[in-house]
């Protein structure tokens, strides 16, 4: 049996194959659907998602636990093929109330101390990583944990903290002044890449290529 396959791909044509797939929280909340969409109309699988942070979906794949991973890991792990996607981009944002309290002189004094942080998980590095790449700061503020996309904008939105939040989110409450970005331009790309079990045929491939076709538009560089 072919791992993260569900029965359906023998002789039985009257079960749906389910694919098994890593992927980041962010990518499914933004580019990653458009992909699935792709894929849905052109098989009748479906796909069984596992969510995990991408420094560590490549991880699933070494396990034998999926098939293939959206990943930040460019290393192709054993017995799989490696395609870089692009770019995922994130803003460091927070509402105007709260740049209002916390950041009311700009960055002088410091703020990055006491203004709280919103955090995906334990394993989240991305606001320490714009600290370090555009301020030039180690901090280690207060922490709002949120393990969800959607809740980290929701709660950056009520002001709670400030957060990376992926771009395709960010903007439309950037141009309704619901969100500020801390600092304009400084931004983070983080680069995504997706691998793919090379014992796998077939469906895998179909999934591969909407996966490639999906971040040409969905990321900020056309895959290669």
């Amino acid at each position: 049996d072919v791992v993260g396959l569900a029965p359906g791909l023998g002789g039985d044509s009257s079960r749906t194959a389910v694919m098994r797939v890593a992927v980041n929280a962010d990518s499914l909340s933004t580019w990653f659907p458009v992909a699935a969409k792709r894929f849905a109309s052109l098989t009748n699988a479906t796909l069984d998602l596992v969510l995990d942070d991408e420094a560590h979906t490549a991880d699933r794949l070494r396990s034998g636990e999926v098939l293939a991973a959206v990943t930040a890991d460019p290393s192709a792990v054993q017995g799989c093929h490696a395609h870089s996607l692009g770019s995922l981009t994130y803003l460091a944002t927070a509402s105007p109330d709260f740049i209002a309290r916390f950041f009311p002189n700009g960055l002088e004094p410091d703020p990055f101390s006491v203004a709280p942080m919103l955090r995906f998980d334990r394993r989240d590095d991305l606001q320490a990583r714009w600290l370090r790449e555009a301020v030039g700061l180690s901090a280690s503020p207060p922490v709002h944990w949120t393990p969800a996309t959607q809740g980290m904008l929701d709660m950056a939105l009520a002001g709670l903290g400030w957060a990376m939040t992926p771009a395709q989110l960010a903007l439309p409450y950037l141009a309704n002044g619901r969100l500020v970005e801390l600092l304009p331009g400084r931004r983070l790309a983080v680069p995504l890449y997706w691998q793919r079990s090379r014992l796998a045929a077939g469906l895998i491939d179909q999934l591969t290529a909407a996966v490639r076709e999906g971040a040409k538009t969905g990321l900020q560089t056309q895959a290669t």
